[in-house]
């Protein structure tokens, strides 16, 4: 009997989905919260940081990785290629923190704009699950030509 009981106990847990909270009024392309069930495998993705685009460029150089767009595509691409080795996909991100580094180009400001047009083409539209996120301008990340490194917690049932 007790043994019956712990079973109907623990089948419910196990059937919650992963939430994804919305912004309320919004439609910016992140989650306000991400609610994981016990259930859920959580996978930590170390930081990752942009490939050379152009190996003609100096090693440390922006010219050798691109704006902030480019390199966020490059991140965003090397993510997804670890996700999809993982047998996980981007839809199974449910945390994001990124860090940007002031382009010189935009005043030293970090360049918003450009990582949210690369960021979308991953999250958002088709790809509906959206992640938690923070972004945050730092001063520098340990390439002076770096301007993007991401990471990421994915999580599945």
């Amino acid at each position: 009997m007790l043994a019956l009981l712990s079973t109907s106990m623990i089948a419910p847990a196990q059937a919650q989905d992963i939430i994804r909270h919305k912004i309320p009024g919004s439609d910016f392309p992140i989650a306000q919260a991400v609610t994981l069930p016990p259930s859920a495998t959580i996978h930590f993705i170390s930081g990752q940081v942009p490939p050379v685009i152009d190996k003609a460029a100096a090693p440390d150089s922006l010219a050798a990785y691109g704006d902030t767009r480019t390199q966020t595509m490059g991140v965003l691409k090397k993510i997804d290629e670890i996700l999809k080795g993982m047998n996980l996909a981007m839809g199974d991100v449910v945390k994001m923190q990124v860090f940007l580094v002031g382009d010189p180009a935009k005043g030293g400001r970090a360049d918003v704009k450009g990582f949210m047009e690369a960021y979308t083409q991953y999250f958002g539209g088709a790809q509906p699950n959206l992640p938690a996120r923070a972004v945050m301008q730092v001063a520098a990340l340990n390439v002076p030509g770096w301007l993007v490194e991401i990471e990421v917690v994915a999580a599945k049932k």
